[in-house]
């Protein structure tokens, strides 16, 4: 209720629906139409993450902001993997989760860089080959200003930033960022880094 009522008074943002567990998440987002759902981890029923993975592989999915008490890498690396676009922890002070709903709803990622930093640490120190495999031979699809774009988008650069880098207009950016996710099937930029840091050979 608390967060209901801090969204509100935001102009920009109205609050349209709620639901009381992960079992009524797809329900409620297919009657309201969100374009981002503020998803709990621990809920009764079904859990924030599964019903994250189960909400995203919708088509039109919104996007999703998966927030917890708690920052496990556990936590952190299922709900990137699931397709959410934004990790906040419930503590987070109210002008950054507003600010992550309009830059998740914008299509950017928003994850604090604490945990951006301990997702790439975790990430090279599992070092499974069978990932690695996987996330190269995925790569292996795009073309080479492709997987440029791709790397720069696994470093954390935004479309104007990787279009100086490789001397593009921000549109053709946007371009070869729309067909690595068609040609990877994925939904949002931080997959797209996961598999780029997935790729990369242990150190």
């Amino acid at each position: 209720m608390g967060l209901s009522m801090m969204l509100s008074v935001d102009p920009g943002i109205a609050v349209v629906g709620e639901a009381a567990d992960g079992t009524g998440v797809a329900a409620a987002v297919r009657e309201l139409r969100p374009d981002v759902v503020l998803m709990d981890i621990r809920m009764p029923g079904m859990d924030g993450l599964t019903a994250t993975a189960r909400l995203r592989a919708l088509p039109d999915a919104p996007q999703v902001v998966v927030m917890t008490t708690f920052d496990t890498d556990d936590h952190v690396l299922r709900a990137l993997r699931a397709g959410a676009g934004g990790f906040l922890l419930k503590h987070t002070p109210p002008a950054e989760i507003v600010r992550a709903i309009r830059q998740v709803a914008g299509g950017e990622p928003m994850l604090s860089p604490s945990v951006l930093r301990r997702m790439m640490d975790f990430v090279a120190e599992t070092g499974a080959d069978p990932r690695r495999d996987r996330a190269q031979a995925l790569l292996g699809r795009l073309t080479p200003g492709e997987r440029d774009v791709a790397e720069l988008v696994g470093k954390g650069l935004g479309n104007a930033e990787i279009g100086r880098a490789l001397s593009l207009s921000v549109a053709t950016v946007k371009a070869y960022v729309s067909r690595v996710f068609t040609k990877l099937d994925l939904n949002n930029r931080v997959q797209i880094a996961i598999l780029v840091h997935d790729a990369e050979p242990p150190r």
